[in-house]
């Protein structure tokens, strides 16, 4: 009777427990949701302002060392800086982009675009070649009947530019609040690694400090590899295209820009741009175009992975694969976070296999203690003389 009341006492105090325990739980869970709904919003502009603050913190300390220690100077500069060229070429590339559509808008009201008419060969075509012939057709006499009987038709696609233009607008303008950010971060810069490093030393003690390395030099590399060398290839595309008298130049450029950066290249507008030159100038200007244009591909598919490989111990493929994919899974923001999952993985993936490869650190054995040796024998010494007594 004893031991059935003792087991029905310690019953209610696990049911007690238990239920202690997932009610604390359920509070924890509750807290930790509703935390992330508020800081949900500015989740994009901390992760860039990180971004932002690895990828110039060298720029940063070269320029505290020259203004003689100063960092907090130094913050400022790098901070104003990074909005004169974020807003500049942003100011730049929209009012390109709205005076090519009205020049293009305008050019079609006063009947100075001109379509060709269709071959005959369109017609024989299966299924769309006779309404693709009268679209032409109608396109080639007519451009703005054409284009108001394909209004309905191009409505979808226009909301979704219409979504896309609003998006780029704030994307931009998170982008400003991320760079102002970041101008706070350069001075504790030291002091946040290292509690970074105590975070993740409760993961993995041993290779800890090598993953918070290895994170900031993926940044730093892709930074200067992908966003670097895309600024770069659409500096020279826009130079390009402007000197050339291109129509819509400033769209052209952003398109290089966007094209680059999502790892698709700019052959898309590097070479219409090219057949348009040499149907519209001369001989001479249309091969220096064309040699404009052909670095911005060189510079791509030769100083690109150039770039990405230096400083980095994880395969260029790695590197490629995670920025792809990166792009396609968290949009511009995946273009750094995809890298360094990937490098991370990979490096756990080496040390678990025992390759010691890539940069790896892996455990070494602490050596073996000495075995105990005997004690060297020591030389026989004859006994000290004893002090003879007094003579009374």
């Amino acid at each position: 009777m004893i031991e059935d009341q003792r087991e029905a006492s310690g019953r209610r105090r696990l049911n007690a427990t238990l239920i202690d325990l997932i009610i604390r739980l359920g509070a924890l869970v509750a807290l930790a949701y509703w935390s992330f709904l508020l800081v949900r919003p500015f989740v994009t502009i901390v992760t860039w302002s990180a971004i932002l603050a690895v990828a110039l913190y060298p720029v940063f300390e070269w320029t505290a060392v020259r203004l003689g220690g100063r960092r907090r100077l130094a913050a400022v500069v790098i901070t104003l800086l990074g909005l004169l060229f974020v807003i500049g070429p942003a100011t730049w590339l929209g009012l390109g982009v709205v005076d090519g559509l009205r020049v293009l808008s305008e050019r079609i009201d006063a009947g100075g675009v001109w379509v060709p008419p269709p071959p005959e060969a369109l017609r024989s075509w299966p299924f769309v070649g006779e309404s693709a012939y009268e679209f032409w057709e109608l396109a080639s006499t007519n451009l703005r009947s054409a284009l108001a009987q394909a209004l309905p038709q191009l409505k979808p696609y226009g909301e979704i530019a219409l979504d896309a233009t609003k998006n780029a607008g704030a994307g931009v303008f998170k982008f400003l609040i991320s760079v102002i950010i970041a101008g706070f971060l350069f001075a504790p810069g030291p002091a946040l690694v290292r509690a970074i490093k105590t975070a993740v030393t409760r993961i993995d003690s041993k290779r800890a400090e090598h993953f918070v390395e290895l994170a900031g030099s993926t940044i730093r590399t892709v930074s200067r590899g992908v966003i670097g060398v895309s600024l770069l290839q659409a500096a020279i595309g826009g130079l390009g295209l402007q000197l050339a008298g291109a129509p819509g130049a400033s769209l052209l450029t952003l398109c290089i820009l966007v094209l680059a950066i999502v790892q698709i290249g700019p052959l898309l507008v590097v070479v219409p741009s090219i057949l348009w030159a040499w149907t519209e100038m001369r001989t001479l200007p249309a091969l220096l175009f064309t040699c404009c244009m052909l670095t911005v591909t060189l510079v791509d598919n030769v100083l690109k992975p150039i770039v990405i490989a230096r400083g980095l111990t994880t395969p260029l493929l790695v590197i490629i694969v995670g920025v792809i994919g990166g792009v396609l899974v968290h949009g511009i923001i995946g273009l750094f976070v995809g890298p360094v999952v990937l490098a991370v993985a990979w490096e756990l993936l080496s040390a678990w296999a025992g390759e010691g490869k890539s940069g790896v650190l892996v455990a070494t054995p602490e050596p073996a203690a000495p075995e105990p040796t005997a004690p060297e024998p020591r030389a026989l010494e004859p006994p000290a003389a004893t002090a003879s007594a007094p003579e009374r």
